[in-house]
């Protein structure tokens, strides 16, 4: 027993000098931790005091500062197009389908529902496998910080920049989680990170990739754009279409791993194509891309003169305002469709028309002095080359006038527009002098649709193509003389005065003796020398008639009506006006005939309802202004002379040839030369106003009976209204019909004029009945051979 005990005691002795020892070790180690614990969190501490410099305040994490694309939609919710420097858009969470969520956690940050910001066993992680097994185990950063660094940091320029980044991105990702729910931090993450091509954000990369809204996303497409996140180049479907295949069945395989997709779902969604439908959102792109940038300009304007809470003002590129405009995205189309149909049959007429010659080969040569370079260069040419960008770049760049003719009359690879492919033109090889010569060569349009009652702007036709022609003849500045549709506004006076569409008038020569002896012609020799009903005189377009009625009233009487309903160009008061000879818009031409479809109310055009901010809060709603302009008997009048336009007169293959059986009244106009050809139509749900010319007065038909608006506009209507009456959807009717005001309101005014109307008899295109503004045959020279416009592309 006492050996025992004496053993026992000497054990105690062996052991008890080692003892301090551990429990020194245990001591120091949990010194050390609790020191690093402590650190860690004084450096947070002084982080977020501004030690490694300023954070975002409370309220900047409310509201991060990130560019949002400004959006402009059509009245039927349709996305027409963005204002930005960045194509960014954001999205709540509930419209980012479930699949895509699961595969960006699955992939970027399996614990992201786990940690607070920082993943600090994820970093373990990285850590022991990168530095002690040297193996790539993916990168350390949470959603949460990389949501930060989307939001909040530049890139950094240097090593202890990029730590002192990290180490914010963790402050920032840790206050990110204690200010927003996951669901908003997906969503905010989502919103932010770029895809490449110019799209950031989901919204913006499920319209460029997949033309489809994020909530329309498939598996395998959501999986694809987490996929690009590791790097929008190396994986962009475009580019690289393997490597985005590749890394997309990646992204599903970590679905399956956490349980998001089964065996067979990954297996067989892996085994599908990447179904690419690249649509990026450009300004030269899509639909209504004149009137985009019609809105632009207003909604400029408007943010010139609002400011946001802070003081500062609205900026369309940044501020992601919500633009809501009137225009109805299928009307639109087809408007656009009907333009695209017509003009290449024109432009082949046009060709045709001066083949082996060109409009501007008689116009006077350049003036300039003896000896010059571009001495016997044609007028119209030399000032085009002039007022060209190239040439005016080169002498910005101080290159010698030899030098500037040398490069333009050499040939170089260029791509110009052409029918043969309208959406991106043709690669040819011609010099910039030539390429002036072809782009004078093609004929433009303008077009506008309207609602009269409500004064909604439904369709906006600019020109042929944005991308190639930015000029808009649509726009309310854009200015072309109207020809005899101005006719209707003498008309209206007359009947205010007393005049019935039955009432006859002398179809003879009329001289303005205190106007220099002006005495207008006819264009063709219909019913000269005859009594002629004003419903006759309007439906062929007689200018004599006009003329009579002119004397009669007076250019100030004709100027008053055409100020009450909206004109405001400057109107010469003189007796010419009565032809036409006035430069109006199509889109004060359009409101103004809106009077007549509106019972005699002018309602003002009117494109855009109302502007949101980005969060959807209301900033302004727009409305127009309706005066009454004239009565409702003469507007009905004047809709049933301007039945017989479209009947029996110079719109009549709107029923012969296009087969419209609706109530449509309009009129043509013709100018001087041929130079500008114009319908204005009209239903009761809808007016439209249609320009057709070259870019300058004197590109223009030889001949009226190919240069007259009812060869150049009318088609465009009538294949307009063909395609909106096969559509059910546009909710415009050809069953619609004008209302004929009560018996007390018509005032016994003669509607019905046939008994006194000698029946018509000639050329149903009105080749032999317009008696539109003469033209005179431009004279050719056959011994000067221009460039071969028609054969260029042959």
């Amino acid at each position: 027993m006492r050996n025992l005990q004496e053993s026992v005691h000497k054990t105690r002795l062996m052991l008890t000098p080692e003892e301090p020892d551990h429990k020194r070790h245990i001591a120091k180690m949990w010194k050390i931790y609790a020191g690093v614990v402590i650190s860690i969190f004084l450096l947070f501490i002084g982080i977020s005091q501004g030690l490694l410099g300023a954070l975002p305040t409370f309220i900047e994490l409310e509201s991060p500062k990130s560019s949002l694309a400004s959006e402009v939609y059509a009245s039927d919710g349709v996305l027409l197009g963005k204002f930005y420097l960045v194509d960014r858009s954001n999205v709540t969470y509930s419209e980012i389908p479930s699949h895509t969520i699961n595969a960006l956690v699955a992939t970027e940050d399996a614990r992201f529902y786990q940690h607070s910001g920082i993943d600090f066993r994820g970093m373990m992680r990285v850590i022991l496998k990168t530095v002690i097994g040297g193996m790539d185990s993916g990168g350390g950063s949470t959603i949460t910080q990389q949501l930060a660094k989307n939001l909040f940091h530049d890139r950094p320029q240097s090593t202890l920049s990029r730590i002192g980044q990290k180490l914010k991105e963790w402050v920032i990702a840790v206050k990110l989680e204690r200010s927003y729910t996951k669901e908003e931090i997906l969503a905010m993450y989502f919103n932010t990170v770029p895809f490449g091509n110019n799209a950031y954000g989901i919204k913006s990369a499920a319209q460029t990739y997949f033309n489809c809204p994020p909530d329309s996303l498939k598996i395998h497409q959501g999986a694809m754009l987490v996929g690009m996140l590791k790097g929008t180049t190396r994986y962009n479907p475009r580019r690289n279409p393997n490597n985005a295949l590749e890394r997309r069945n990646v992204v599903l395989q970590q679905m399956y791993k956490y349980g998001k997709l089964s065996s067979m779902q990954r297996d067989s969604v892996s085994k599908l194509g990447l179904d690419i439908k690249f649509s990026p959102m450009t300004h030269d792109e899509g639909l209504a891309t004149y009137f985009r940038e019609y809105i632009k300009s207003e909604v400029k304007d408007w943010a010139t003169k609002n400011v946001k809470v802070d003081g500062t003002n609205f900026d369309i590129y940044r501020d992601g305002l919500k633009i809501y405009t009137t225009l109805n995205s299928k009307i639109q189309q087809y408007a656009e469709e009907a333009v695209s149909e017509h003009m290449p049959e024109l432009q082949k007429q046009f060709y045709d028309h001066w083949k082996g010659h060109t409009p501007w080969e008689n116009l006077p040569t350049a003036k300039v002095p003896k000896g010059d370079l571009w001495e016997g260069t044609n007028e119209l040419i030399y000032r085009a080359v002039k007022n060209s960008e190239r040439y005016l770049t080169m002498k910005d760049q101080k290159i010698s006038e030899q030098d500037i003719k040398k490069a333009f009359t050499t040939p170089y690879p260029m791509t110009v527009f052409s029918w043969k492919n309208p959406d991106n033109g043709i690669d040819t090889i011609m010099s910039p002098l030539d390429s002036i010569k072809y782009t004078k060569f093609l004929l433009h349009t303008g077009m506008v649709v309207m609602d009269p009652e409500t004064g909604h702007v439904l369709a906006w036709v600019g020109g042929i193509k944005h991308k190639f022609f930015k000029y808009d003849s649509a726009r309310p500045s854009s200015k072309r003389q109207v020809g005899s549709t101005f006719k209707p506004f003498v008309y209206s006076v007359a009947l205010q005065n007393g005049w019935s569409p039955c009432s006859k008038v002398p179809n003879l020569p009329i001289t303005f003796e205190n106007y220099d002896n002006w005495s207008p012609e006819n264009a063709g020799t219909y019913l000269n020398g005859q009594m002629v009903s004003l419903r006759t005189g309007l439906a062929h377009s007689i200018n004599r008639v006009a003329a009579y009625l002119m004397k009669q009233l007076s250019p100030q009487a004709v100027i008053s009506l055409a100020r009450k309903m909206g004109v405001e160009s400057h109107i010469d008061e003189i007796p010419s006006i009565c032809l036409g000879s006035v430069d109006m818009s199509v889109y004060e031409l359009v409101g103004a005939y809106g009077t007549f479809a509106n019972k005699g109310f002018y309602t003002h055009p009117i494109c855009i309802t109302r502007i949101e901010d980005k969060n959807g809060n209301e900033l302004q709603s727009f409305s127009t202004t309706t005066v009454e302009a004239m009565d409702e008997a003469t507007a009905y009048a004047m809709i049933t002379m301007l039945r017989g336009v479209v009947d029996n007169g110079t719109a009549s293959r709107l029923r012969w040839k296009y087969n419209i059986t609706a109530d449509v009244a309009g009129k043509t106009g013709t100018t001087n030369d041929n130079s500008d050809g114009w319908f204005v139509g009209m239903t009761p749900q809808m007016v439209a106003g249609i320009w057709v010319g070259g870019d300058e007065k004197t590109i223009h038909f030889k001949t009226t009976r190919l240069g007259s608006g009812t060869n150049m506009a009318v088609p465009i209507y009538g294949k307009f209204l063909n395609k909106i009456y096969a559509d059910t959807t546009t909710q415009i009717s050809p069953k619609a019909r004008f209302q004929m005001p009560s018996q007390s309101v018509m005032r016994s005014i003669e509607l019905d004029c046939s008994k006194y109307d000698i029946p018509y008899v000639g050329a149903e295109d009105g080749s032999s009945s317009t008696a539109e503004p003469d033209s005179t045959a431009a004279k050719t020279d056959t011994t000067r051979r221009a460039f071969d416009y028609n054969n260029q592309f042959d």
